[in-house]
């Protein structure tokens, strides 16, 4: 009986170190070394000297967490607590976040609403069916209806005429100057589809400033900066397709003047046969 005592003390004993090892907090230590006291205290053998060591025992522990343990813990709760501090006062001070995230709001009821309607403005002015179509196609923003663009240029200016009403050169002329205007006009299309992403992005960083976490204004910056470089890069491709405009402008305006000289050469070949044939 004796043996099975120390064995059920022995299992016992391990049983509660372990507990009291795998313990995450006070409480938690507090709470297993009283459920092993009333453990001890119901089951164990009727020995007032084993009860006294067992009572001592428990005494014991319930010293060192009050002791060391407690020690340390408050000591880690000193040094959180400075960090805490510090972060809030020095590193990403609260009042001017909370300041500037109140400027950020201020300015976006101030002048959000303003630049939308700037941008908004209704600007058509055709009043026709077939330049009223065209206008339409032109200033929606979109970009999946091109075939509609097409027939509604060729609706508003004409076809290109067939080869017995317009000479080869002309027809080549009239065709090339549709072309290059119906491409500028996608290009301004697609320009107006890019410019809404970019002004629905510039409202999203705008936004997330006005609720940005401390220590977020590095990757806020990023995204403006990214933001700013599509916004170069879609202006510097209304710049190419201008480029385009002109040079095609430069190509009609020279192709008149080679017509115009060989035109001056025919003529100067006729009146010199005339003249030899008198």
């Amino acid at each position: 009986m004796v043996f099975l005592t120390k064995v059920l003390f022995g299992v016992f004993f391990v049983v509660f170190s372990y507990c009291l090892v795998v313990a995450k907090s006070r409480r938690q230590l507090l709470a297993v070394a009283l459920a092993g006291a009333l453990v001890v205290a119901l089951v164990g053998p009727p020995r007032v000297q084993a009860q006294g060591s067992l009572v001592a025992a428990i005494q014991s522990v319930l010293n060192v967490i009050n002791g060391l343990i407690k020690t340390a813990l408050n000591s880690i709760n000193s040094v959180r607590t400075a960090i805490s501090n510090f972060y809030q006062q020095a590193t990403w001070p609260v009042a001017l976040i909370n300041q500037a995230k109140a400027t950020v709001t201020q300015m976006i009821g101030q002048y959000r609403n303003v630049m939308q309607n700037a941008f908004s403005i209704n600007l058509k002015s055709a009043t026709l069916p077939n330049p009223t179509a065209l206008e339409n196609a032109m200033r929606n923003h979109q970009t999946n209806d091109f075939a509609s663009l097409t027939t509604s240029f060729g609706s508003a200016y004409g076809t290109v005429p067939n080869t017995t009403t317009a000479s080869p050169a002309d027809r080549t002329m009239m065709d090339m100057d549709d072309a290059m205007a119906v491409d500028n006009l996608k290009t301004l299309k697609e320009s107006d589809a890019a410019g809404d992403l970019t002004l629905q992005a510039a409202d999203d960083i705008e936004s997330a400033a006005s609720q940005a976490a401390p220590g977020s204004a590095p990757f806020l910056t990023a995204t403006a900066v990214v933001a700013s470089i599509e916004s170069q890069a879609l202006t510097q491709k209304m710049l190419a397709a201008e480029l385009r405009q002109e040079a095609a402008r430069l190509a009609h305006e020279n192709t008149l003047r080679k017509r115009g000289a060989a035109m001056t050469g025919d003529l100067n070949t006729q009146i010199l046969n005339l003249l030899q044939r008198k």
